[in-house]
């Protein structure tokens, strides 16, 4: 399923946050969208979503726009982890990753047994499954995060949004969750702030800033020392993983009290 954002746009109080963006991303592929706090990236992805609506443009599901769909149709293709994911409610971890079958439930009829076998292998491909009887609310910030992505798959999307998915989680899983997507055939939409596991995991990156699409490529052409000058005013050195060939960034970390660059692109308020 592709998804296609088309001459996107958002404005607030006569300001752009998202301005005329186009991104498009191909069945089963994997684009990432980067940029420095306030260059619009959660904002174009709550258009995804639908819990934000563009000004102008369009969100595109193959071809389909989006603003045509009830939201419970959009949900049943589209699932998204957004950065505000929360849950004030007592709910276990069973209960919270069975509400992603929300969509596609009729009534107040109980979890078919298929339905209980796809929550059980989300939450064991999640490594939660030790977890199923204790409140969320007692969990850390990292096994929250891995209980919702569980429940985002339960839903059985063809299209996941992911704002920041490797937030709070240790390297093991974040290496485990980016590993996962590589090979799960999704089509997929993430926001990351780690440049170098965006170079990993992603087939192209959306590089953004002040709202407007600054570039888009594979890492490799993407991913290269003016650019990261230009729109993050910070100096890196690209070097190559020595198996797969990624580039990963080394930074320079300039001495105390040195000023950003002058060329480094202003941020905005918008994220």
């Amino acid at each position: 399923m592709t998804l296609v954002l088309r001459e996107l746009s958002v404005e607030a109080a006569g300001r752009a946050l998202v301005d005329r963006l186009n991104i498009e991303v191909e069945a089963g592929r994997i684009v990432g969208v980067v940029g420095p706090n306030g260059s619009g990236k959660s904002t174009a992805l709550r258009c995804v979503y639908r819990a934000l609506k563009p000004t102008s443009g369009a969100v595109l599901l193959d071809g389909t726009d989006l603003a045509s769909l009830t939201l419970r149709d959009s949900a049943r293709s589209i699932a998204a982890l957004t950065q505000e994911s929360h849950t004030e409610l007592d709910f276990t971890v069973d209960e919270v990753v069975a509400l992603g079958r929300a969509p596609h439930a009729s009534g107040n009829h109980p979890l078919t047994a298929r339905e209980r076998a796809l929550c059980r292998e989300a939450m064991d491909r999640l490594d939660v499954t030790h977890l199923a009887d204790r409140s969320v609310l007692t969990l850390s910030g990292g096994e929250r995060q891995r209980v919702l992505v569980a429940r985002a798959l339960v839903q059985e999307p063809r299209v996941l949004v992911l704002d920041e998915p490797t937030n709070h989680l240790d390297i093991r899983h974040q290496v485990e969750l980016l590993s996962f997507l590589r090979g799960s055939g999704l089509t997929v939409l993430t926001a990351l702030h780690d440049l170098n596991l965006a170079a990993a995991a992603c087939d192209s990156i959306a590089v953004l800033s002040s709202g407007s699409l600054v570039t888009t490529g594979s890492p490799a052409q993407v991913l290269n020392p003016e650019l990261i000058r230009k729109v993050f005013g910070v100096d890196a050195t690209v070097v190559h993983h020595p198996r797969t060939g990624t580039p990963q960034l080394v930074y320079d970390l300039a001495p105390t009290g040195t000023p950003a660059p002058a060329d480094a692109l202003a941020e905005g308020p918008h994220s």
